[in-house]
């Protein structure tokens, strides 16, 4: 329609003025695809009878063939004056424009019509001059009116308004209708033409179905559903009420006594008025649960709808099995579809619609957690779904209910194309995580350094890329809406070009790996991106290098055993023979596994190979393991024989030079060694000798170290034994030989041997320390008595010698000495357990004394020394004047020399 059509002209002319419009606001306004669809329908269809325009809050104009709800602003009101097309010749006559508040239009209409224009047509006086039929005309024209406005305003509250007859307002005719005079054809025209508006009214709503939003393209959520049905129920009561009034069975009486044609239309009214009360009540009532359970679902957090799908589900099916009218597949994928939608709805609330881009950059790893968890929760009712259908299938072959026969994808086609772009997202939050890890890569080599300034110049190219996408001006949960298709190719686009790139820095990469490991390093390096298809393809060739080189080591592997298995000397020095194979042949199986390992990173893209390789590896492994099986067979029976032979052996045993020795010690040593090494093997297994050594290896390893430690001890008292020493230890000796011989009597297979060690260890090494410290007694002994001649009796002051000072000292020091020679020999005859009256100990007393009176004699020595030296005139370092002339010396010994506290000694001197 154009701006300048002439039938515009009264409308545009009264709409100015009323809402004082500027001429570009009108034509802006009618220059609209939508309101020229109104005005046309308006104008050129005789149906309709209103055309209203309105303002909004926003002060947007905004035009419909209905009475707009919930207007509080002016509604002008454009009236028909006759059912008939408007042209430009009578649109000026036609049109009728009322200006009346939005809420009071209709009321407006009604009470004017009532209230002021039929009132006025009834009297007489008003009428008297009009011609004959106008009034009558005019009434009916306000009648008609009236019931017109009433049936708007019943429309707007959901409900339908059935008019009464126009000539039933008439007392005369009413009375004679009630009197069963039906011979006038007026009141029985009038009471036809009410049943065909009647019919009409009825059928027009009956014809309504909940499929029709549906069907029109829109997406109703179940509360539509729910409150298409509670209204229809409402309204067919409400109908049902005026078709059982007193004028309504006064028109039914009319139409019936007169036989008229319209009878029967009437009579069909009744019933499917009836039928549809039935109908909606049983509707009403079934759908009540469901109601109910999806508004508990839209209450609930997120996160529990996957677990509440199946209950969901469950309330359909019954309303499916329960309801007489709803069991229908035309309904039922209408229902499913509105549930699909409400799951649709919660679901971009839950990911908040055009926030779900600006996660790219803030926290990709939650949002593509919310993403995953709504597809998941999806995906769960589809497959709730299929489950239902399945068990419905089933009940039907046993003929218990009717099967969901109707095509799946009527149900899922909005939540399938939904989830459709859900997966679009999913895919461009997981490459992002992926690239994401691009700024952790550091490359080795030769060229590492270049090649990572490469990987992470791409790095900030993803992140532009990034950064762009989550900034995007549209709505991605919305499938309708195709603008972020746009955005999603050019993402791949440019995905696939960081891919090529990053191809590139690969291939060179993986080129400069000698080995298997570096190369699987790498692979694992960039594991987070080699899952997508354009590098699978063109990084082939290099994944392929790598399972040959992994090949190659495995036959090195396999050369290198072959050739050194039966070189045993080659294993290990230190080490027993068969545990140093065993530890080779680990070694080697460690370092197949290595190489399998290395194959494993990219097995899942070289899925062709996956079968030599892991044949190769068994080649390796089967002879390794029976190489291994071999040694430990015959370890065991070498060890189980060597164990066997120490059990059987005494613990200690003398030699031919009287000395103490541990049994089989390095024999001992050997088994306990290589029994240390058996335990490391966890598949060994031993034989009876050998476990039962090995149960008290601990025990053992205690026994032999206490032993080896009392058999030194005693050998050390036994071969440093002095000749006057022997008869004062001679029986202790004897003793600990007797109590040894007890330990010579078990072998290392004997029970209780730790205590009894135990017991024998101690009295030997008791024995050790008291002989020990007798001997450091004598040795101290031994040195005080030799600095005795270091001591200086006389000494010299210029031409005569000291009296008393020099002298004094040394016979203190003599006599302090002399009483710690006593205190030591007293400890040595406690230590020795030696009594003072045995001979033994007599002869020790003899050999102190001799080492006393050498020493004594040694000082006297000295002294004659230093007399001779300072008399003779040639032997003298100083003047020759200075010698002395004469020198006595008298020794007085009042007892034997046995001891040496008696002893004195007096020099005389005088001068020459």
């Amino acid at each position: 329609m154009e701006g300048k059509d002439e039938r515009l002209d009264p409308v545009r002319s009264f709409t100015v003025k009323s809402l004082r419009l500027d001429e570009a606001r009108w034509q802006e306004f009618v220059s609209e695809e939508g309101n020229q669809v109104n005005f046309n329908s308006f104008f050129n269809a005789q149906d309709y009878c209103h055309l209203f325009i309105c303002q909004d809050p926003d002060s947007r104009l905004s035009v419909s063939l209905d009475f707009p709800q919930n207007i509080q602003s002016k509604v002008i009101c454009v009236s028909k004056t006759a059912r008939e097309a408007v042209t430009k010749e009578n649109s000026r006559k036609i049109l009728i424009f009322q200006e009346v508040q939005g809420e009071e239009v209709l009321n407006f209409i009604i009470c004017v019509t009532e209230q002021v224009t039929c009132p006025l047509l009834s009297n007489p006086e008003n009428s008297s001059r009009w011609v004959s039929g106008v009034i009558d005309e005019a009434f009916r024209l306000m009648e008609r009116q009236k019931n017109e406005a009433l049936v708007m305003k019943a429309q707007i509250e959901g409900r339908t308004f059935l008019p009464h007859p126009d000539a039933l307002h008439d007392d005369a005719l009413y009375d004679a209708a009630k009197g069963g005079k039906v011979s006038d054809m007026k009141l029985l025209h009038t009471c036809d033409w009410t049943i065909i508006e009647w019919a009409e009214l009825v059928s027009e709503f009956l014809q309504q179905d909940s499929s029709q939003p549906v069907v029109d393209g829109l997406k109703p959520l179940p509360s539509e559903e729910f409150h298409f049905w509670k209204n229809r129920r409402r309204n067919l009561l409400f109908i049902q009420q005026q078709l059982m009034s007193s004028r309504a069975q006064l028109v039914a009486f009319i139409v019936e006594r007169a036989e008229s044609v319209y009878w029967s239309t009437l009579r069909d009214m009744y019933r499917d008025v009836q039928e549809g009360v039935k109908e909606a009540e049983d509707v009403t009532l079934n759908l009540s649960p469901l109601q109910k359970k999806l508004e508990e679902v839209e209450q609930m957090e997120y996160q529990q709808l996957g677990e509440n799908m199946a209950s969901v589900l469950e309330e359909v099916l019954l309303v499916w099995i329960r309801s007489e009218f709803y069991c229908k597949p035309c309904r039922m994928v209408v229902l499913l579809q509105e549930i699909c939608n409400l799951l649709i709805h919660l679901s971009r609330k839950f990911l908040r619609g055009e926030e779900v881009m600006h996660g790219l950059v803030s926290d990709p790893g939650l949002v593509l957690d919310d993403v995953r968890l709504v597809i998941w929760t999806l995906q769960t009712f589809k497959e709730t779904y299929s489950q239902i259908r399945a068990q419905l299938e089933d009940q039907s072959q046993d003929r218990v209910s009717q099967s969901w026969d109707f095509p799946s994808h009527l149900v899922f086609i909005h939540l399938d194309n939904f989830l459709h772009r859900l997966q679009g997202i999913q895919e461009v939050f997981c490459v992002s995580l992926q690239l994401y890890q691009l700024d952790q890569v550091v490359l080795s080599g030769v060229n590492g350094r270049m090649w990572t300034d490469v990987a992470k110049n791409m790095y900030r190219d993803f992140l532009r890329h990034v950064t762009v996408l989550s900034h995007c001006n549209c709505d991605p949960t919305d499938s309708d809406d195709q603008s972020f298709e746009l955005y999603l190719d050019q993402f791949q686009v440019q995905v696939s070009d960081l891919e090529r790139r990053l191809v590139s820095v690969l291939s060179r990469a993986l080129e400069n790996c000698s080995v298997s490991s570096s190369a699987a390093k790498l692979v694992n390096m960039f594991g987070f991106i080699l899952d997508r298809r354009l590098i699978q393809d063109q990084l082939r060739p290099y994944l392929i290098r790598l399972v040959d080189m992994v090949l190659m080591e495995l036959d090195h592997t396999k050369l290198l055993f072959y050739s050194q298995r039966e070189k045993s000397k080659t294993f290990s020095r230190f080490t027993p023979t068969a545990a140093a194979g065993l530890c080779w042949t680990q070694q080697l199986r460690l370092r197949a596994e290595d190489s399998l390992t290395n194959y494993r990173t990219v097995q899942h893209l070289c899925v062709d190979s996956g079968q030599l390789v892991l044949q190769r590896f068994q080649q390796i492994v089967d002879p390794l393991q029976d190489f291994r099986d071999r040694l430990k067979s015959e370890w065991s029976s070498q060890l189980d024989s060597d164990c066997g032979f120490v059990l059987e052996q005494p613990l200690i045993q003398f030699n031919q030079q009287g000395m103490l020795g541990v049994n089989s010690s390095h024999k001992l040593e050997a088994v306990l060694r290589e029994l240390r090494y058996v335990i490391r093997e966890r598949d060994m297994e031993l034989r009876p000798h050998a476990a039962q050594l090995c149960t008290c290896r601990d025990d053992v390893t205690q026994n032999y170290l206490s032993l080896s430690h009392m058999v030194a001890c005693y050998n050390q008292v036994v071969s440093d034994v002095l000749q006057v020493e022997l008869p004062l230890i001679k029986d202790q000796l004897q003793d600990l030989n007797r109590t040894l011989s007890e330990l010579q009597g078990n072998t290392w297979g004997s029970e209780g041997l730790q205590q009894l060690v135990k017991q024998q260890t101690d009295k030997v090494l008791m024995f050790h320390s008291s002989v020990t410290e007798a001997r450091a007694n004598t040795d101290a002994m031994t040195h005080i008595i030799q600095g005795w001649a270091e001591l200086h009796l006389l000494q010299r002051s210029a031409e005569s010698l000291l009296d008393g000072g020099a002298t004094e000292q040394s016979y203190k020091r003599i006599r302090e000495e002399g009483q710690e020679l006593l205190r030591l020999t007293q400890v040595n005859r406690s230590l020795y357990r030696a009594t003072d009256c045995s001979e033994s100990w007599f002869r020790y007393l003899d050999n102190i004394d001799d080492k006393v009176q050498d020493g004594l004699f040694q000082l006297l020595l000295r002294s004659l020394h230093f007399l001779s030296d300072n008399m003779n005139p040639q032997s003298a370092n100083r003047n020759p004047n200075t010698v002395f002339a004469d020198v006595g010396v008298v020794i007085l010994t009042g007892c034997r020399h046995r001891t040496v506290t008696d002893c004195s000694i007096t020099v005389t001197h005088c001068l020459q």
